[in-house]
């Protein structure tokens, strides 16, 4: 990239890289407190993960890689019948699953996924999940279980 492209305020840039490290923060404590997994990996392999992604994109895409909410629930009850081990081993296929699929769009392009998910839909989704958790995060913060 060049110096040109660099052209926001520093203020700017201050103020979005503290609006990321709010949003990211919930992620990275709150998903692994909620269920029963190590912060310390999950902040480890966010890092990790963020730093490949940026390498593999050329830091075209201003994106920062935390845990994911969406798999909250089948952690919890995998991890109760299955035990941790098979959890993680879902986990990582799960992984591989999504990795199966970028490759897909980037060989395949983005439109049908724009067709199916304009940003009318994937707002709302993304506020919903954040108003879900509201509550929880806050009881979390306030020491209450």
């Amino acid at each position: 990239m060049t110096q040109q492209e660099f052209n926001d305020p520093l203020w700017r840039t201050i103020l979005s890289g503290a609006q990321m490290l709010f949003v990211a923060f919930g992620a990275l404590v709150l998903m692994p407190l909620i269920t029963g997994l190590d912060p310390n990996v999950a902040l480890f392999t966010a890092g990790l993960g963020t730093l490949l992604f940026q390498i593999i994109t050329g830091r075209q895409v201003p994106v920062f890689l935390a845990s994911s909410f969406a798999f909250i629930t089948p952690i919890i009850l995998a991890k109760g019948q299955f035990g941790l081990a098979a959890t993680m081993g879902g986990v990582m296929a799960a992984g591989f699953v999504y990795t199966f699929l970028g490759l897909a769009v980037k060989i395949k392009g983005t439109g049908f996924i724009d067709r199916l998910l304009p940003p009318v839909v994937i707002g709302p989704v993304i506020i919903s999940i954040g108003l879900a958790m509201a509550p929880i995060a806050a009881n979390m913060a306030m020491g209450k279980t």
